[in-house]
């Protein structure tokens, strides 16, 4: 568990939990899952001295739950707002190092759509990562995401992370280090000076690990693209196709949930009190803006997701389309060779027959005039076919 006392012009960290109220600034108290879990009175108690209530046995089991899909709920006293980041895995090293990241954690089993029943998000077994190790088509990996939970209150803000959570390294280490300068010139943000400020620049730090995973997205869809419309090879790696579009049904059920809490916050927010003095009314008006921001964000990734499956869909159209026309030009070409053998069978069947008398059968030069018919009759017929383009394939080679 970590505390860290943050203040207009510096964040300071503290040991153990604070007992009284900041007379500057506000406190952020991060800690794991399982923190939470086991020292769950010590920090009721603390919300209790600070914030003015507890969190409620049901805000409790939410923040506790790492399979709660993106949501927001608020009391009299402290909004809680629950948001679905990517996992490590799919996050950049920090520090824009390339060392491996942390294992991540797998994501549930189920996802819950909206704020309702659960829906399943995660890919089958038989549709696993395994499917990578085929080196013709690199597969879409499945999305992976965790919960992050945030108890809101006027002078405390609560976070609660999975285990190595880089979201809360990254925003840990900014703070302390404080704002970087270059020259003697501030080049990065002021502190936050709210706990919603905070919590707010930290989504919209995950919202963009989703824009970020836009490239690796465009980049495979495209591959199967190309992999679905090459004319002159048989696709069979069908699993691995449905793999890609189960990740972007997934993503896009993590992105409305993400959007409906974001929008609920952003609606909450235009319902509290209004600020008496210019200044708190700025740093109101910077939340609304921030708060947009991040809904805006979501917008995209989602709006991106619909165009890659409508990608995807229309690759998987075409290949059938193009398998169809390649499948019409055999059966034209196995018709027209029948068509042509047709009068050819008609002229050998006449001669086959068993009478006696049949003209041309006892002369020497019957069988000349037969040959010299059908071969006749073939050129014809071939060129009859090949001028009205029965025997060209439509496939033409590009240049």
């Amino acid at each position: 568990m970590r505390v860290l006392h943050i203040s207009p012009l510096y964040a300071q960290p503290v040991d153990g939990l604070p007992t009284q109220a900041a007379t500057t600034g506000f406190y952020w108290v991060s800690c794991a899952r399982s923190e939470l879990e086991t020292q769950l009175p010590a920090i009721q108690t603390m919300l209790t001295r600070l914030g003015g209530s507890a969190l409620v046995d049901l805000h409790v089991s939410d923040l506790l739950n790492p399979a709660i899909p993106s949501n927001y709920d608020y009391t009299s006293v402290y909004d809680v707002l629950v948001f679905r980041r990517l996992a490590n895995a799919h996050l950049p090293p920090l520090n824009g190092s390339h060392a491996s990241p942390a294992p991540a954690v797998a994501a549930p089993p189920a996802l819950v759509a909206g704020t309702g029943s659960a829906a399943s998000s995660a890919p089958p077994p038989s549709h696993s990562l395994a499917h990578s190790g085929q080196r013709e088509a690199p597969v879409l990996q499945r999305v992976e995401t965790q919960p992050v939970g945030f108890a809101l209150y006027d002078q405390i803000l609560l976070s609660v992370h999975p285990d190595g959570c880089f979201v809360l390294e990254n925003f840990w280490q900014r703070l302390i280090s404080g704002p970087a300068k270059t020259d003697g010139r501030q080049v990065s943000s002021k502190m936050p000076v709210e706990p919603a400020d905070l919590m707010l620049r930290m989504v919209n730090g995950m919202v963009d690990g989703y824009l970020d995973l836009r490239r690796t997205l465009t980049r495979q869809i495209d591959h199967w693209q190309m992999a679905l419309l090459k004319p002159n090879k048989r696709f069979s790696n069908w699993a691995s196709v449905l793999d890609v579009r189960l990740a972007l049904h997934q993503l896009d059920e993590i992105c409305e949930d993400q959007r409906a809490a974001v929008q609920d916050w952003t609606e909450a927010l235009e319902g509290w009190p209004p600020e008496h003095t210019p200044a708190r009314q700025h740093e109101r008006e910077l939340l609304r803006v921030r708060s947009r921001d991040v809904l805006e964000h979501i917008e995209r990734v989602t709006h991106h997701i619909h165009r890659m499956e409508q990608s995807a869909e229309t690759a998987v159209q075409m290949h059938f389309s193009a398998q169809s026309n390649r499948a019409n030009d055999i059966m034209r070409t196995l018709t027209t060779v029948t068509a042509i053998f047709l009068p050819l069978n008609l002229i050998a069947g006449i001669f086959g027959m068993n009478f006696e008398f049949i003209p041309f059968v006892h002369k020497k030069d019957g069988f000349i005039w037969a040959l010299a018919a059908m071969v006749i009759i073939t050129v014809v017929l071939v060129a009859y076919f090949w001028r009205r383009r029965y025997l060209e394939s439509e496939e033409k080679d590009s240049p």
